[in-house]
This record gives structure tokens, sequence and C-alpha cells, in this order.
């Protein structure tokens, strides 16, 4: 199993210079979980920097895979997860989500750069805030 993290899917989404990286586990839905606050997160950015209906497409492509929504016995995990990992809590939550479901995380997000089941990929050619 396979979670995408949200870096990972707006990389994809936006055909960013990592985004072959997320085209394996992305094109095999059956084994893709889709932790809630990713549809979250991933929605906020492009309702941001696009608009609402290619948000909601996004969201469409998002519920191809198993979407799992938060629940008490994973944000208690995750807070113990975020406490000893020192994450921020949508990466806690993902990281339990992962553990619950022994899915391997897909991002390119630093947080998650040296913990284990993660496929982490650098970003290339950063840009740089002008």
């Amino acid at each position: 199993m396979n979670i995408v993290d949200s870096s990972g899917w707006l990389e994809y989404f936006s055909g960013g210079s990592n985004a072959d990286y997320y085209k394996e586990p992305l094109q095999k839905p059956s084994a893709l979980i889709v932790p809630s606050i990713t549809i979250y997160e991933v929605f906020k950015v492009i309702l941001r920097e696009a608009d609402e209906n290619n948000a909601l497409q996004a969201i469409a492509a998002m519920q191809k895979g198993t979407v799992v929504d938060l629940t008490t016995s994973i944000a208690a995990d995750a807070a113990k997860l975020s406490l000893n990992h020192h994450l921020p809590m949508a990466d806690s939550i993902i990281l339990a989500t992962a553990k619950k479901y022994d899915c391997l995380i897909w991002t390119q997000d630093s947080d998650f750069e040296n913990l284990p089941n993660v496929n982490y990929f650098q970003i290339k050619n950063k840009k740089i805030p002008t």
C-alpha cells in the first residue's frame, strides 16, 4: 500500500520536476491510501494558486484511492509520533495513517526524509522567492 504526501500530489498535479516519481503509486489507485488531511492541504493550495474548479478536479483524482478519515486512534498515534519525531500536525497524521495501513509514504517533504518506509525525493530546481 502507498500514501502520497500532499507535496507529492501537488508536484504531480503541477507537472513539477519531480512529478514522474509519483506516477508509480498514483497509477495504482487500488493500492493507494489517501489520508483526508492530504485532501485538505491539496485543495487549499490549488484553491489559493488556481481556482475552485481545479481544486475540485484534484479531489476527484485523489478519491480514486481509498480515503481514510481521521479517527480517534489515528489522532492519538499522530500526537505521539509528532512528539517523538518533531513533526507538524499534518505530517504526523499522514505518518500515523501510513503505520496503521502498512503504507510506503511517497514525498518530497523534508520532514519525512530520515523516517522508515518513506520514498523521499529531494526537490529539484527549488523556486527562490523574489
